[in-house]
């Protein structure tokens, strides 16, 4: 990684301080404008091209009436308008609020009206999920549409060419909220997790940096989708925090067009699941596939890895899976192996900056090899859950979070 690859410590954040800024701007002064920031398709975006349409859709979303503090929602594919999308709501001081292209209308309609979002960008693909509860959204005042299919809502791309491509960063806060993501949790209906400013850069530097060592020359791909707290890390904000590159596939990531993206982009870092993993595993297995390409390291979070999946996939493609734990309250994984030193089984020690407590129910510590809860203390922790005030208490306990579900620390 070059020396001016990453602009701000993220232990010396100012306080007037906007991710945008950090993470897209940052790019041009450091010489990388002509750099690709996203491939996608035939598409190769580069970071002076992500910057410009980041300042065009934030003086479009302002022309909408969009004011600092207003969510702007977004139904939208892994492509490079999410990212077009994401930023531009942040650096004009709004909140961004990815959602999970995979629901029903009816939990559109929920998440809408608690986000208040006056705003969604949605892909053409997806505006069927929005148009049938329209006239239940008691906040919304625009969609608009990623496509030529716009139905008489605003189309996303004329709007950015009749747009300025220079943009001046909104005066916020590095502890004010920068986006959110829902999390269902274990029960009860999802919850707005509120990540503030400085959030991704704190991450990004404990986990992407420290802990797996991204590169400014490495090309990432990852099969977690960027509505995901996983994936938006994987796929966009990592590779932006050290100016690397990142493939997105707006498609389902069956096998074949996983190894599809292999072969023509030759990533070097993969991002995966278990259970996409056993499936892969499964159909390399059937065709004799053996060749990751370029991949140099494989990674894994979301539930479990099997011991048996981690050794296949070495005996495989000769590289380990790196499995770790994360949540969308901490916002990516806290807990991973590392680099030469995994073990199957295991999430791995403590990601730097990050400390970990396992307790009974009454918050005492349990003794060494014991279950309990794991406690989570950490500076990218949500600041609250939106308007949930009683789930908050019981999650987020003063410096930690803790997570619901029992655990053990494996190392």
């Amino acid at each position: 990684m070059s020396h001016n690859a990453i602009t701000e410590r993220s232990d010396e954040i100012p306080e007037n301080f906007n991710a945008a800024t950090a993470l897209v701007d940052c790019h041009l002064a450091c010489g990388r404008g002509e750099k690709p920031a996203i491939l996608c398709g035939d598409a190769v975006i580069t970071y002076r091209h992500l910057c410009e349409s980041v300042n065009r859709l934030g003086n479009a979303l302002r022309d909408l009436g969009v004011a600092p503090e207003q969510r702007v929602a977004m139904l939208l594919l892994d492509t490079p308008e999410f990212a077009y999308t994401f930023f531009a709501a942040i650096k004009i001081g709004a909140v961004a609020v990815p959602m999970n292209t995979m629901l029903q209308p009816q939990e559109y309609e929920y998440m809408l009206n608690d986000s208040r979002a006056q705003v969604v960008v949605t892909s053409e693909s997806l505006v069927d999920r929005i148009e049938p509860i329209r006239h239940k959204l008691k906040y919304l005042r625009s969609i608009i549409v990623c496509g030529e299919g716009s139905r008489g809502n605003h189309e996303l791309h004329a709007l950015m060419g009749c747009a300025s491509a220079s943009l001046e960063p909104a005066e916020t806060n590095g502890d004010e909220a920068a986006f959110w993501l829902y999390s269902s949790g274990t029960t009860g209906r999802p919850k707005g997790t509120i990540h503030l400013h400085h959030d991704m850069l704190v991450i990004a530097d404990a986990y992407a940096v420290r802990t797996i060592g991204l590169r400014e020359s490495d090309l990432s791909f990852s099969v977690a989708k960027l509505f995901f707290a996983y994936g938006l890390g994987n796929g966009l904000y990592f590779s932006l925090r050290v100016g690397g590159t990142a493939v997105l596939l707006p498609d389902r990531p069956t096998p074949d067009r996983v190894w599809e993206v292999i072969d023509r982009y030759q990533p070097t870092v993969f991002y995966g699941v278990p259970t996409g993993y056993a499936i892969a595993l499964e159909n390399a297995e059937k065709i004799g596939r053996n060749d990751l390409g370029r991949v140099r390291i494989c990674l894994s979070a979301g539930e479990p890895l099997p011991a048996p999946i981690y050794h296949r996939w070495r005996d495989r493609f000769g590289l380990e899976i790196l499995d770790g734990i994360g949540s969308t309250e901490i916002l990516h994984i806290f807990i991973s192996n590392r680099p030469g030193d995994s073990k199957a089984g295991s999430t791995g020690r403590l990601v730097p900056g990050f400390e970990a407590r396992l307790v009974d129910e009454n918050g005492r510590d349990v003794p060494d090899g014991e279950e309990g809860f794991l406690w989570i203390r950490g500076d990218s922790i949500a600041g609250g859950y939106w308007n949930k005030h009683e789930q908050s208490k019981k999650t987020f306990l003063g410096d930690w979070v803790r997570r619901t579900r029992s655990a053990w620390l494996c190392w």
